[in-house]
């Protein structure tokens, strides 16, 4: 499996660390819709130790990925393991918040992808106006989203559904 070796890191991590770096189940499928999206520039929120941005970067050889993580020690862990996959000239690891990084992050993105702890609607929101129209955003932990998220990505005039990965729990939605 691609990049498991990072993978099975953050599982021993967060059994170590006891935090919530939680790992991606299906960076095979991450990284095949993003390739089949032909993402060039892609977005991530929740680096974790970066098993996902390095899944999402071999989507393409040319894929270039943002990726957003708080915490300085899985700053750190995924600056590291990015670098060991060789992917440091196309991943940049932002450290801060999820709304102030996206604040500075210009649109254009072709695809994002939120595996934070919980969906929020402004978060989603601010995802909605970096991506251009036809960009996809697969949303982690549909399990944890709220009745307004839900009913947000039911709009058609926002989001056109196209499926689950994940066993149903990554929501797959174009911008319209």
């Amino acid at each position: 499996m691609l990049f498991e070796h990072i993978r099975q890191m953050t599982r021993a991590h967060r059994q170590d660390h006891g935090c919530h770096a939680h790992t991606y189940s299906d960076g095979a499928a991450l990284s095949a819709l993003a390739a089949g999206a032909h993402a060039a520039c892609i977005l991530e929120l929740g680096t974790a130790l970066g098993y996902t941005a390095c899944c999402l970067a071999a989507a393409s050889p040319s894929a270039l990925v943002d990726t957003v993580e708080k915490d300085p020690l899985h700053v750190a862990l995924a600056r590291k393991n990015i670098a060991a996959a060789g992917l440091s000239e196309r991943i940049t690891v932002h450290e801060g918040d999820f709304d102030t990084i996206l604040r500075a992050l210009a649109a254009g993105y072709d695809f994002a992808f939120f595996d934070g702890i919980a969906p929020e609607p402004r978060l989603i929101d601010q995802l909605w106006s970096l991506l251009v129209p036809g960009g996809t955003l697969a949303c982690a932990n549909l399990h944890m989203v709220g009745s307004r998220l839900m009913r947000d990505f039911q709009d058609r005039v926002r989001w056109l559904p196209r499926g689950t990965i994940e066993d149903g729990d990554t929501g797959i939605f174009e911008k319209v």
